[in-house]
């Protein structure tokens, strides 16, 4: 009884809070969730329908009427974010124009239209839909062809920040997104596997350009942008015009059975993104451009000097990483700060640069034994005591002006305590290193 009562009392307490404060709070649920609030107390029954932002998901069991007539009992008068997942029922596209169109109505700023299945080939984003004065972030992932084409003139004027996962996007198509968006200063690409050109060179207000996967060879020209997150597959961009540049993340994302016979044009892709970057202060790496980069150094292939005063290394200790680490780091004479992250998505086999290698003449055994690296290869996965901290001595010697090193490590791949590294350390230097290590699971 007593437990009933504080029960009570703490639902008295949480309703006579004010409805824009209950309505602040349930922003943050979807609005299934929202409205069945309203059977927690009469004083709640209304507070969902003037909730400032809609999150609707059509699911197999989900009718239209059922939308319509959650829109119908919506009162709000301006809507913040309205998000739209639609999964694979055809009966709802003749719907689907006019639950945007409800949308629209309300001011919108923040809009996310997902149909993350292929089953909506015939239906295409209406023209009233690239005419929005209000949007300020829009989300996009469509994963049919032809959806996104837009034949009219689009007019964004507000928008400011733009992700779009479209898979048959055109340049044609991107080109007019783009001129209807004056202020855009965020873009993220997904997996628009069409986009040949990435013309980003009248759009002056750009300032951050994220680009994931995508298997058609891409040009990027973003004279003005300060920020590039690149994660593509077998390095399929060319960098044309960055020359405003100052921070970037790279890595190659996937790597199929018959990788070793791209090496070469994956080194010269590499490379080339290396000189385009050499003004850049702040530049992280992942795991698979490393290895490129050391085998380029293996194989005696001249690199460009960097400016960089912060570089971060998004990959764990192995034998095809500790060259390219090595030659980064001294060609890096500006260097202040080191962040090393033990982790890594995406990874090359060991046994692709090892074949790639000896194709090219080298012998990996004798190599691996010259550079006291032989069982490195063997470890990817578990980190050993004396790698992690042969590695830290390694990234020590090549630095002349670090003032901090930060290593990051995966507890789910140590076999020591973080305790015995320290103590291996060496302590000679004026280098600040922070260690830090995620908790075993």
């Amino acid at each position: 009884m007593a437990d009933d009562r504080k029960i009570e009392g703490a639902l008295d307490l949480i309703s006579s809070l004010p409805d824009e404060i209950l309505q602040h709070i349930l922003s943050f649920v979807s609005t299934k969730v929202a409205i069945r609030t309203s059977l927690l107390s009469r004083s709640w029954r209304h507070v969902w329908c003037e909730v400032p932002s809609l999150s609707l998901e059509v699911e197999k069991l989900t009718t239209a009427a059922s939308i319509n007539e959650t829109l119908t009992r919506y009162t709000a008068p301006k809507t913040k974010s309205f998000q739209l997942v639609i999964k694979p029922m055809m009966m709802n596209i003749p719907y689907i124009d006019r639950w945007i169109k409800f949308a629209m109505s309300h001011s919108l700023e923040n809009l996310s239209l997902e149909f993350p299945r292929p089953y909506y080939q015939e239906y295409k984003l209406p023209d009233f839909f690239y005419n929005s004065c209000s949007f300020k972030q829009l989300n996009i992932t469509l994963s049919s062809y032809r959806t996104m084409v837009p034949k009219c003139t689009v007019s964004w004027t507000s928008l400011q920040k733009l992700s779009l996962s479209c898979y048959s996007l055109s340049d044609e198509s991107m080109a007019k997104i783009l001129s209807g968006c004056p202020v855009l200063e965020n873009l993220t690409l997904s997996n628009c596997d069409e986009l040949k050109l990435i013309d980003l060179s009248k759009s002056l207000r750009l300032k951050t350009l994220q680009v994931n996967c995508g298997m058609t060879a891409t040009q990027i020209v973003a004279p003005h942008i300060h920020f590039l997150r690149l994660v593509n597959p077998q390095s399929s961009y060319t960098l044309v015009d960055v020359a405003s540049l100052t921070e970037a993340e790279l890595e190659i994302s996937f790597f199929d059975s018959h990788i070793k016979t791209d090496f070469p044009q994956l080194q010269v892709k590499v490379l080339e993104m290396l000189y385009k970057l050499q003004n850049a202060d702040k530049l992280t790496l992942g795991s698979n451009f490393i290895q490129i980069i050391s085998l380029a150094e293996i194989l005696g292939v001249p690199f460009p000097m960097l400016k960089i005063k912060s570089l971060t290394f998004d990959t764990k200790t192995c034998q095809y990483v500790i060259p390219g680490i090595e030659r980064l780091l001294q060609n890096s004479p500006d260097l202040e700060k080191l962040t090393v992250r033990g982790r890594t998505r995406f990874h090359i086999p060991v046994e692709i640069p090892d074949m790639y290698l000896e194709l090219q003449g080298l012998n990996v055994n004798k190599w691996s034994r010259a550079k006291n690296r032989a069982s490195w290869a063997k470890h990817r996965k578990d980190a050993k005591l004396e790698h992690v901290a042969s590695l830290v001595e390694l990234m020590l010697k090549n630095t002349e002006k670090l003032d901090k090193m930060v290593l990051l490590l995966d507890g789910r791949y140590l076999n020591f305590k973080i305790e015995d590294l320290t103590a291996t350390l060496s302590h000679h230097n004026n280098v600040t290193i922070v260690l830090s290590c995620t908790k075993k699971k």
